[in-house]
């Protein structure tokens, strides 16, 4: 081909789909393409804290939700704050700090606080966030006593606020197939539930030379179980459906060890159900641990990694055969942020309500007892 007849067929094209724009040819000639439905509308959020969990896994998460979105910041280090926030777009006027707080009750772009503190901190900043006008997500666990959450609640009921406790393997695929799963009885019966959660804890955090709050008492109220244990407790209540009716626990801690002088390392606990069900929980910080398990008449069915952030795997086990089930995999934390502001928008309880926390909390004060004891407890 010439070059002047290369020229002549570029301009027939570009005036054949200049035709095409502006005219009845479009449809002919053009793909009809299929362009998502506007999404609705997004709930305001500011993060209190901003830790290696809501600096890696929670601000990213709000490029994958549909009904949250990143306001504010409330930090004590504004050096940290101003830098997230020239990333991900927050305005420097939505940058707070603990002094100034409650003034968010003057913010109309916040809608939900999620607190993302030290566990002795939960309590003061939910109630704080509340009496304040806004909704609120707190991470697991609720709070250091049972009378903590309990004034949570009540300053959720007295502000008329919403109130949802970070349990966020409650919002993801694989968590909520067993479930189902369970309920719907495809192994039998349940019989036995086996939760594990834990993992190699570090003395000192991050590159300084601060000592982890995790491992200091005051600030945390217990070692392993408070911090990951939860999880299995938690499994166990969800996969049977039930509440415990007992409980016995046996403590063990790797002795000498600089990073236990104040909390435990290892805890395992058995919890009776009122149908008969007994759960087998194994809580540490000594070593890698994530796995459910559900054991029916007819076989069984487990994840691991039960708790990590991504890489679920599920295997059905009936006698010599083994299954492997797949579901999507989604980012846990836009999950529940979404189903948090869906329960706002829509006027719903949350998933995890705070009530969910308070029994955590009472079951893991028996559990502790039952250790210090050396018996079982009864659960009222």
């Amino acid at each position: 081909m010439s070059d002047d007849n290369a020229n002549e067929t570029t301009e027939l094209t570009r005036r054949g789909f200049l035709q095409v724009a502006g005219g009845s040819l479009l449809a002919a000639q053009v793909p009809q393409l299929n362009v998502p439905p506007a999404l609705g509308k997004k709930l305001g959020w500011a993060l209190v804290g901003l830790g290696n969990l809501a600096i890696f896994q929670v601000l990213p998460a709000f490029a994958k939700s549909e009904k949250s979105k990143l306001v504010a910041f409330v930090s004590g280090r504004p050096d940290k704050a101003k830098q997230l926030a020239a990333r991900y777009g927050v305005a420097d006027k939505n940058i707070y700090n603990y002094e100034n707080f409650d003034t968010i009750a003057n913010n109309p772009e916040i809608d939900v606080v999620y607190i993302i503190l030290p566990n002795n901190m939960h309590a003061e900043y939910t109630i704080r966030a509340l009496k304040a006008g806004k909704h609120v997500l707190c991470e697991k666990p609720m709070a250091n006593t049972p009378e903590d959450c309990e004034k949570m609640i009540a300053a959720a009921k007295a502000a008329n606020k919403k109130l949802a406790i970070g349990y966020r393997c409650r919002h993801e695929p694989y968590n909520q197939a067993m479930i189902k799963m369970a309920r719907d009885q495809e192994m039998g019966p349940t019989r036995f539930i086996l939760a594990d959660a834990g993992f190699n804890i570090s003395l000192i955090m991050g590159s300084g030379k601060e000592k982890q709050w995790r491992l200091v008492k005051k600030m945390a109220g217990g070692g392993s179980l408070m911090d990951i244990g939860v999880y299995s407790l938690n499994a166990a209540r969800y996969l049977t459906g039930e509440e415990p009716t007992e409980v016995y626990a046996m403590i063990s801690t790797t002795p000498n060890d600089p990073r236990f002088s104040e909390v435990e390392e290892n805890i395992t606990f058995q919890l009776r159900f009122p149908s008969g069900i007994l759960a087998n929980c194994t809580s540490s910080y000594g070593g890698p641990l994530s796995r459910f398990r559900v054991v029916g008449t007819k076989g069984a069915f487990e994840i691991e990694p039960a708790q990590g952030y991504s890489g679920q795997h599920m295997r059905l086990l009936r006698g010599n055969n083994i299954e492997h089930r797949d579901f999507p995999t989604r980012d846990h934390f836009a999950l529940e942020m979404d189903s948090v502001s869906e329960s706002v928008i829509s006027n719903t309880e949350p998933l995890t309500p705070g009530e969910e926390g308070l029994k955590d909390l009472r079951i893991m004060m028996a559990i502790y007892e039952s250790a210090r004891t050396g018996r079982p407890v009864k659960l009222a």
